[in-house]
């Protein structure tokens, strides 16, 4: 297999992972731990899991250049910044005051955002054939997330959405400001710093949530639940998505956010917590074509 195709699998993973996150954190959020306070749990554990992984890559040899240029560290603290502390803070904030189905729509635009903000930043071209899988993307999933739903209280709608789009730009400006990482370090060397000064960020907010939490009284598979998040949700899907990004562009990658809202219907159909229509499969027919239009390569390349 090629390392391209190694990357769009990376992608396609990170799809499915979260796809699923989103049933399972709904069962611990927040009757057992407030979102801030899970927030902190989730980078915590992570940072944790980095340092150890990165330690023992030294002994495998992972990495043949550990150490991190101090001429790269702000670009670090920016990664850590947009890509930890602000993306995760203002989503969960965002989805406490308007409805998940706003803050889903307004969250799968980020591929767009990720196309414009590469026009101008990297001045990538942008493609025709890009921006129609693209737009076909978006046209699926937002059908698929409005398709037989009902809107829920949303206290602040404004601010909610507000949040949640700043959440979809910060997002965006991960994925090009941790590129020219991918291309100069091997992942382990670098994501460390970028989950420390992510926790030390998201640290302040989420520390009384934290506290807060009756860990003595918290049932096993809720236990169970907390892990996945930290394990296979944060840390692994990071990991997978890093390896995406050493072969994709930032616009590739971030289509791959179309697939999200699908598996996770998929996921609730397999339990009989939903059920199959013939608009949700046309919706997966819009997502898949838009995905592979976009992450198709030009014959001449």
């Amino acid at each position: 297999m090629s390392k391209r195709n190694w990357a769009l699998l990376a992608a396609t993973l990170v799809s499915i992972i979260y796809g699923v996150t989103f049933t399972i954190a709904k069962d611990v959020m927040p009757k057992y731990v407030e979102p801030f306070g899970f927030i902190t749990m989730r980078v915590g554990g992570s940072m944790l899991l980095f340092w150890l992984v990165s330690f023992f890559g030294r002994l495998f040899r992972f990495s043949h250049n550990d150490k991190v240029e101090l001429e790269d560290f702000p670009r670090i603290v920016a990664a850590a910044f947009f890509g930890v502390a602000l993306n995760m803070l203002t989503f969960f904030k965002g989805l406490s005051y308007t409805s998940p189905i706003m803050g889903a729509v307004l969250m799968v635009t980020t591929p767009m955002i990720v196309l414009i903000l590469s026009a101008i930043i990297m001045k990538e071209r942008m493609q025709k054939r890009k921006i129609f899988g693209i737009l076909l993307g978006l046209t699926g999933t937002i059908t698929l997330i409005l398709y037989g739903k009902s809107m829920v209280n949303a206290p602040n709608a404004t601010l909610g959405n507000l949040l949640v789009f700043i959440n979809a730009v910060s997002y965006g400006f991960y994925l090009i400001i941790v590129k020219k990482l991918m291309d100069k370090y091997n992942a382990f060397t670098f994501v460390k710093w970028i989950y420390t000064f992510g926790f030390l960020m998201v640290l302040p907010f989420g520390w009384n949530e934290f506290q807060a939490v009756d860990f003595a009284n918290l049932p096993t598979d809720i236990f169970w639940k907390i892990s996945f998040v930290v394990i296979f949700s944060t840390f692994l899907t990071y990991l997978l998505n890093l390896v995406s990004m050493r072969e994709l562009k930032p616009t590739t990658v971030a289509v791959f956010i179309y697939l999200q809202p699908l598996f996770a219907t998929i996921f609730a159909v397999s339990l009989g917590k939903d059920d199959l229509s013939l608009v949700k499969l046309l919706s997966a027919v819009l997502i898949f074509t838009g995905v592979y239009l976009v992450t198709q390569k030009k014959p001449n390349t």
